[in-house]
Order: C-alpha cells, then structure tokens, then sequence
C-alpha cells in the first residue's frame, strides 16, 4: 500500500452561476463544467469556447455566456 492520500472527489463546492463574473478563468470555467483546465485550452484552440486573450502573458479569459451556451442554459449563439 502506497502512503499517498487518495484524493476525495465527492466533496465539490457548490457553484451559484448567477454569482459568476461576466469573464472567467481557465480554472474557473473548468470548475464550472467539471473538466479539466487543459481539456477547456484544448476548446479554444478548437473554436468549441472562444477565448478572450488579455495582458502581455495572453492570459485567456471566457465569456460566461459562452460557458452558460455549452451548458444548454441560454439558448441563442452565445459564442
């Protein structure tokens, strides 16, 4: 047996959606939809979820529609 702690994954924070800023982080957008940050990098280079690059470091930011689009919430073209 491995002396590593397994990590808990049943224990999540809730997330209000109303409560979400109207731009969004990699690890925040990741949170929302329950993947992983690389898999939501891995969209907007694929055009699935656009991505708004902001400051020198070209920080990527997303719109919450956009999120909320993905989710089936909003109806329209949200992207």
């Amino acid at each position: 047996m491995s002396d590593i702690q397994q990590i808990d994954r049943t224990t999540t924070k809730k997330i209000s959606l109303d409560s979400l800023p109207d731009l969004l982080t990699v690890r925040e957008v990741a949170d929302v939809l329950r993947v992983s940050p690389l898999t939501i990098k891995r969209w907007g280079k694929r055009g699935k979820l656009p991505a708004i690059r902001i400051n020198s470091r070209g920080d990527r930011r997303y719109k919450k529609e956009a999120v909320l689009w993905l989710l089936g919430i909003q109806g329209g073209n949200a992207i």
